[in-house]
């Protein structure tokens, strides 16, 4: 894909994010990118693919979003609720102009084919509308969202941290977490406790994770994404 991007625009910065997506896991994917645009510059193009319809009649887009960043990927739901955290849609098209492609386009490897080389052209100031026709509806995808006190785990990351969807916003001043039958204090810092012991703390995503002092969290459990949390006050 690098290569794809620096042939068409080999004055492009290329940012990598991630390359450890667990195979057509599309939720993570967008969690990642929901939980990095923010601190990119406006106007930043964004590419991300996690594609297990690649080559099928699914539609590959490219979105500009309020804030003016761009986002091209396929069309199953991994780019909105980043688009949506800088303001929401401004305009769509599905990306159905084969000159903006690469030549030979394959069937299973539409980053490298499709998608590199349109941010390649969008960076080089090739305009939104020129890739191709209007599209109205993209597919959304939401995390869960939680009721009350009570959450999910939404996100297992590199260290086995539970990343929930309770909003440091809603939490109340002093609680503890229910996982299951395990009660773990809410503390500032990993260093509140000790070696291997669990612990919660709002994460650099604003949200409630549930961690483990240097171990992780998701092998002490056996959590994974979908686990119910509750939030016990005290």
């Amino acid at each position: 894909m690098k290569g794809a991007i620096l042939s068409i625009e080999p004055n492009a910065n290329l940012v990598d994010l991630s390359h450890a997506v667990p195979p057509q896991d599309i939720v993570s994917g967008a969690y990642l990118l929901w939980t990095s645009v923010e601190v990119f510059p406006p106007g930043t193009v964004h590419v991300a693919v996690v594609d297990p319809g690649v080559g099928s009649p699914r539609l590959a887009v490219a979105i500009r979003c309020a804030r003016g960043d761009i986002f091209v990927g396929p069309d199953n739901g991994l780019l909105l609720p980043a688009i949506n955290r800088l303001g929401g849609i401004q305009r769509a098209v599905e990306l159905n102009r084969p000159e903006f492609w690469r030549r030979g386009t394959s069937s299973t490897f539409h980053g490298r084919d499709v998608f590199g080389p349109v941010a390649a052209h969008l960076a080089r100031g090739v305009a939104l509308e020129e890739l191709g026709s209007p599209v109205s509806d993209p597919i959304q995808l939401a995390f869960a969202k939680p009721e009350g006190h009570r959450g999910e785990v939404i996100h297992v990351d590199t260290y086995g941290n539970l990343v929930t969807n309770l909003p440091a916003s809603d939490l109340p001043a002093q609680f503890r977490v229910r996982l299951g039958a395990l009660a773990i204090p809410f503390v500032g810092y990993y260093a509140a406790v000790r070696p291997g012991e669990l612990l919660a703390v709002v994460g650099s995503a604003g949200l409630l994770e549930i961690s483990a002092r240097d171990a992780s969290a998701a092998a002490l459990t056996n959590a994974s994404r979908g686990t119910p949390v509750l939030i016990e006050p005290s």
